[in-house]
């Protein structure tokens, strides 16, 4: 036989969950992902987010004071509501018969790493309610083998975006991706969007549009000195963060300063950019010329943030870049999707360079209650 073999090229077309910290709601995505010789090109398909009502926010909200008994409750509760906006979410844009998997992150209310991280919305619950399978729990596993199971984009991007040398999620915790020469490197920076809406409810706002209230403001010195003095930024990498340490460390802090809210959001907000800055520099050094920063997340839609970190990070010729709407938004929920197939295939979902693992992982369970 004469010439090469053609490379064959495997599609799949899966949905993508993710529940953030900042209990925005829930984050739904199907996406075609093609892989052809270990190269994955990518389309968002249809993608939505299904806003929380308040009873599910206040029961979100409120898990970690839980007993043993509602937390299993809730974990129950949630799976199968998360099945149910799916079915709505399949059925609504006409997807029967075209789903092959579902990937759900579910929505972390105690993270203790190197000893548990728990996630609500039990993947078989949604695979009893959706007959199709489930991937969920996908941070068990690096946790178990001594990594901080966070961040777990970090795979994702490298194999989505190969050219793209930094990352930047501002989701109800901020956190940092960087791909250096020598390792892949990533992060939780500090809090990030859930300390600005319980700031912004101070002013009777659900959150600070654009920034429009902080860009009212007056950074309060002392206050800020105060919270960048917390241990946690201090602290070496691999690392993360839960987010109680928003609501229950950093914000008493700031509700306890008092003054006008504008105060408040514009100090916390140069906390966020001095924070994110202070990692780049780090590494910016390593990263060639004119380095890029993909900014995604609810806060890339915070106007005045992101000129905040756009003059923090000029002087070091960082390029601060927003990709189109559908990934801003739907980033994690992307990459959620990918993990599923990279765990329905067998390979490595979590990289040790960035969680301290003692070892790349497979990481997820498999859910299958058939149809």
């Amino acid at each position: 036989m004469g010439g090469s073999r053609k490379k064959l090229i495997m599609v799949y077309r899966v949905i993508g969950i993710m529940s953030g910290s900042s209990l925005d709601g829930l984050d739904i995505a199907f996406i075609q992902f093609t892989e052809q010789a270990k190269h994955w090109q990518f389309e968002i398909l249809k993608a939505e987010c299904r806003p929380f009502s308040g009873a599910w926010k206040e029961r979100l909200r409120d898990a970690v004071s839980l007993s043993a008994r509602e937390h299993a409750l809730l974990d129950h509760d949630f799976g199968h509501y998360i099945g149910e906006e799916v079915n709505r979410f399949i059925e609504q844009h006409g997807l029967e018969y075209n789903v092959a998997l579902i990937a759900s992150h579910g929505h972390t209310t105690f993270h203790l790493p190197p000893r548990a991280t728990v996630q609500v919305g039990h993947g078989a619950a949604i695979a009893a309610e959706t007959g199709l399978p489930v991937v969920s729990e996908l941070r068990a596993v690096d946790v178990a083998l001594g990594g901080q199971g966070a961040p777990i984009v970090p795979m994702g991007e490298r194999l989505l975006w190969k050219d793209v040398p930094m990352f930047l999620n501002l989701g109800g915790i901020a956190n940092i991706s960087i791909n250096t020469p020598g390792a892949y490197i990533a992060y939780d920076i500090c809090p990030a969007n859930r300390v600005l809406n319980m700031l912004s409810a101070k002013a009777g706002k659900e959150y600070d549009d654009g920034g429009r209230l902080a860009a009212q403001g007056a950074v309060n010195g002392e206050l800020l000195a105060r919270i960048e003095a917390l241990p946690y930024y201090h602290q070496p990498y691999p690392k993360s963060l839960a987010n109680d340490f928003g609501t229950d460390v950093v914000y008493p802090i700031l509700d306890a300063a008092g003054g006008r809210t504008e105060d408040l959001l514009r100090t916390f907000t140069e906390h966020i950019a001095g924070q994110v800055c202070a990692a780049v520099e780090q590494h910016a050094h390593e990263l060639g010329d004119s380095p890029s920063l993909m900014v995604t997340g609810g806060g890339a839609f915070n106007s005045f943030l992101v000129s905040r970190l756009r003059d923090l990070l000029s002087p070091m010729r960082v390029r601060v870049e927003l990709p189109e709407e559908n990934i801003i938004q739907y980033k994690e929920a992307l990459i959620m999707g990918l993990l599923g197939v990279l765990r329905w295939r067998d390979e490595p979902t979590t990289l040790a360079s960035v969680t301290g693992a003692s070892r790349d992982s497979i990481g997820g369970a498999v859910w299958n209650a058939g149809s």
